[in-house]
């Protein structure tokens, strides 16, 4: 699960979904490995938001509800999940026992960060970042609010006077609130943030003269799009970079049972997408609350259940929701001239709502040299939880 907010743009009223779009998966889920997980009920920090219907919606989220939900099996795009309610609840997912991700890469950058920066300087030729401003400057790819960017930021300001940090983002809240923390916190670093969707179009990145560029594409957002998209954000990135410039890729690695406990278990997998808590499923069940509040419809959250599993063919976490009755939901605001959009749901009919790939350190390196990058090294903690790879671009 990922920050997917890069939703979509606009190139004569017609909406890019094609990256956002699942691929296609079971339309009842039968968990032949697996028992399946059940879900505990949502607590009062995980309530979904009240419903009170706006017909006015969007059209993004009009097509993105037509375009999935007539599709068979029914899918809906991962980027519908962050509203505001969503990306509150996708808050309280990163700081749960569960959800490792999130715990395990900031501490990398804690162990590792000064030992990034020793390589990007040798593998860029700036032995000396010090020698002038902005020798190293650092662009992110879906910054967010950038919280995890800061260990990496002050690391940067030991071995240069100012640094420039160019966060790229969706979201112009999120944004606002990564410049006002990190130059209120880190006051050498100058913040230029971008508004921008950089997975349909390509984003220019800032150099100052005589500068290096270290991207960040962290948090395993990449593990949202299939192998081929993965192939090509990375691609439309090292397009903007020169020979010599850095990527840093947060991945999550996928349970590796030859490692011999030197690796996560499925079972821990699983639960990073299933808490205890059941606030995952109150994020999952929240994109049907949103298409009630924007398109007018009557989906009742509480008659889906949440539902995830691992799909080791594929060597990802898929979710989904799962119709618990024979029931059918009306969206009036969905089906432009052609009147409400009628579903109807069989008894364990499910929603494909997201997919979380997983990766090995083979995997890794392959992909980053389809898009002309070779790795320099991988930091992993001692259970090869999660990883971040340092590669150049050739």
């Amino acid at each position: 699960m990922g920050l997917v907010r890069q939703v979509y743009n606009y190139q004569n009223n017609s909406y890019f979904l094609k990256l956002f779009r699942t691929a296609p998966g079971p339309r009842r889920i039968q968990l032949r490995n697996h028992p399946a997980q059940h879900e505990s009920p949502v607590p009062p920090t995980a309530t979904l938001a009240p419903e009170s219907p706006q017909l006015a919606a969007t059209h993004p989220v009009a097509d993105a509800a037509r375009l999935g939900l007539t599709s068979t099996p029914k899918t809906l795009p991962p980027w519908l999940f962050y509203d505001a309610p969503g990306s509150r609840l996708f808050e309280q997912i990163t700081t749960l026992p569960e959800y490792y991700l999130t715990r395990t890469e900031r501490e990398l950058f804690t162990a590792h960060a000064d030992e990034i920066f020793d390589l990007v300087s040798s593998s860029t030729g700036n032995q000396q970042l010090a020698t002038g401003n902005f020798a190293l400057t650092i662009a992110e790819l879906g910054a967010g609010t950038a919280s995890k960017t800061g260990i990496l930021l002050r690391a940067l300001t030991q071995r240069q006077p100012h640094v420039l940090y160019q966060p790229i983002d969706i979201s112009p809240t999120a944004l606002d609130e990564a410049r006002a923390q990190i130059e209120l916190t880190i006051p050498s670093v100058t913040v230029r943030p971008r508004t921008a969707n950089y997975i349909t179009e390509t984003v220019r990145i800032e150099r100052p003269p005589h500068a290096r560029i270290l991207a960040l594409y962290i948090g395993s957002s990449i593990g949202n799009f299939s192998p081929a998209e993965a192939r090509l954000v990375l691609a439309r990135l090292r397009s903007e970079l020169a020979p010599g410039d850095a990527l840093l890729l947060g991945t999550d690695l996928a349970p590796n049972p030859a490692l011999n406990g030197h690796s996560k278990s499925i079972a821990t997998l699983l639960a990073a997408y299933n808490d205890a808590q059941g606030v995952t499923a109150a994020f999952n069940r929240n994109i049907l609350s949103r298409l009630n509040r924007e398109l007018g419809a009557d989906f009742r959250p509480d008659r889906f259940i949440h539902r995830a599993l691992w799909n080791p063919t594929h060597s990802r976490i898929e979710m989904h929701l799962e119709s618990l009755s024979a029931q059918t939901v009306r969206i009036p605001a969905a089906n432009g001239v052609a009147g409400a959009l009628i579903l109807h749901f069989a008894p364990g009919e499910t929603i494909h709502t997201e997919n979380s790939y997983k990766f090995t350190p083979a995997a890794i390196s392959t992909l980053l040299a389809s898009a002309r990058f070779t790795t320099i090294r991988t930091f992993t903690n001692p259970h090869n939880l999660f990883a971040v790879t340092l590669a150049t671009a050739v």
